[in-house]
Parts: structure tokens; C-alpha cells; sequence
């Protein structure tokens, strides 16, 4: 397979950039191709603003999504953005990798995102009528591939639980999963998210680091959080509302766009996933 990894942390010493060395590692052993676009050290430029958009006339108004859809359609997007397009385009899975900053990505991954993903490449794409909605969530340009995010966080995993006071870790990744990966048709894995980042010590790295290998191996072949397919049938199209009756009486928020509430359990086994999120083992 080829994979891409969209590192974001400032310093390689860090705790991620020895996991996306851990990561990098095991994937070439498997025989799998990698690159990887490491955001602070290629001073990527973040804001969206009219540099992105270099035929658009002085005197003319900016407005990003139609501007974004003309640059992709004439081929006139910036060198930098065409690049990471391409990349997509090349890769088979998506790896997303940062620390969690204020319960969401580093403003130069959210940047990257907001750039790369283009009017006409991640969005836009395909019919709107009464039978569609556009080609998104599960359909899209990025369909058949898959993607996953590796997030490091400094408190406890009982701070991220279901009744934890930060809120539960995959309420908080759903915009990422569903709403950046999920929308333009990526398969989204189970995150790997790791806990107490700042607390770790030598053999707790080493526990992590063998679960990350073995994440790492079980890429092709790890099912995805089950999400519903926007036009698979469960949704009232153009309203998007959820058809009633179809998810399970305890079921509420996020949890109503999973086909599976069982996904959501863990069933007690050995690398099973607890809900749409790979704990690490070292601070289980």
C-alpha cells in the first residue's frame, strides 16, 4: 500500500515525532511506500487568503468556495496545495497525526485541510436532486481509500470517557472522522490516541509504541467506524435527517450516525475496540 502521513507537531523530539518514526518504520518493513508531509517543517502557509488564488482579478471579491472551485477546475491552484492533492490522489490510506490542542487539531493541520481540500477535489462533487445530495459522506473523490488519525492528548483517558468532564474522545474526533475524512469518502479506522502524553515514560513508550506496530500491520484489513452512508438510504434527502426509528432507543448525538450501536462496546478481547477509538494500552 501507499501511505501518506500529514505529521503536525513543532518539535521532532517530540512524543509524535517519535511515533510517526514508529509508524513510519514498521509500514516500510511491511513492504508498504511512505511519505510524509511534515507541516512545520516545510513552513506551511495555513490561511486561506487571495495568495491561494493567484488568476483571481485584484478588483474582485474574494469568496473562498467559488474561488477554490475555479482554481481546481482551471488548474491554477498554488504549486504547494497541487502537491498535497496529488498525494492524495497517490495514497491508499491517510494518516493524520498531531497533539490535541484545545480539544481539536494545531491550527497548521486545520489550515492544510482548509487549502488542500478543494471545491470540485473534497467537496462538490457529484449530482444534487431528490435522490442525492452530492457525493459525501461515504462517496466522494477519496472513496475506497482509507484514513486514520493518531492524536496525542495530555490528560487522562477517564477525563475523555463517556462521562468523563472533557467529553468522550470520539465525540470530540467526529469532526475530524466524519466531517474532514468521512465526508470526501474515506473508510475512517479507529483513531489511536494516546493519553497522560506529557507523563510517559521510557517502558510506557515501549507499550505503546508495539501497539502502534500492530495498528500499523492491521491497516488494510482493520474495520472502519462503522458511519452511515449518506446515500445509502438512512437519511431524508434534502432535509439530511436520519430516518426515524432506525437507531436504537438509548442512542442520542453522535451516535446516531453509526450503523452499529454495538460498535460503541467493547467486547473484552485483545486489541478490540471499546467504541470508534484504539486505546492505548499503557494508560488502559
Amino acid at each position: 500500500m501507499k501511505v501518506l502521513i500529514v505529521f503536525a507537531h513543532p518539535e521532532q523530539r517530540s512524543l509524535n515525532g517519535s511515533l510517526r518514526d514508529v509508524a513510519t518504520r514498521e509500514l516500510e518493513a511491511q513492504g508498504h511506500e511512505v511519505r510524509v508531509t511534515d507541516l512545520y517543517a516545510q513552513g506551511w502557509k495555513s490561511e486561506v487568503d487571495r495568495a491561494d488564488f493567484p488568476s483571481l482579478l485584484a478588483d474582485a471579491r474574494l469568496a473562498p468556495a467559488a474561488a477554490s472551485k475555479q482554481a481546481f477546475e482551471a488548474g491554477t491552484l498554488t504549486p504547494d496545495v497541487k502537491r498535497e492533492i496529488e498525494k492524495l490522489l497517490w495514497a491508499d490510506v491517510l494518516i493524520l497525526q498531531f497533539p490535541l490542542w484545545w480539544f481539536s487539531m494545531p491550527a497548521i493541520l486545520k489550515g492544510w485541510v482548509d487549502r488542500v481540500f478543494a471545491y470540485g477535489f473534497a467537496y462538490g462533487v457529484g449530482e444534487h436532486s431528490d435522490k442525492r445530495w452530492g457525493d459525501r459522506y461515504g462517496e466522494g473523490t477519496l472513496a475506497g481509500k482509507r484514513a486514520m488519525l493518531i492524536v496525542t492528548a495530555g490528560g487522562w483517558q477517564e477525563h475523555y470517557s463517556a462521562r468523563g468532564i472533557n467529553g468522550p474522545i470520539e465525540d470530540l474526533l467526529f469532526p475530524i472522522n466524519h466531517g474532514i475524512l468521512y465526508y470526501p469518502g474515506y473508510d475512517v479506522l479507529p483513531p489511536f490516541v494516546v493519553y497522560k502524553a506529557d507523563k510517559l515514560g521510557e517502558a510506557g513508550f515501549e507499550a505503546i509504541a508495539e501497539r502502534l506496530r500492530e495498528r500499523m500491520r492491521t491497516l488494510a484489513t482493520a474495520s472502519p467506524i462503522p458511519y452511515r452512508r449518506q446515500n445509502g438510504g438512512d437519511y431524508l434527502i434534502p432535509s439530511m435527517q436520519l430516518r426515524a426509528g432506525l437507531e436504537p432507543p438509548e442512542a442520542s448525538g453522535f451516535a446516531l450516525h453509526l450503523e452499529r450501536a454495538e460498535a460503541r462496546v467493547s467486547h473484552g478481547e485483545p486489541g478490540a475496540v471499546q467504541s470508534p477509538t484504539d486505546i492505548s494500552a499503557a494508560t488502559a
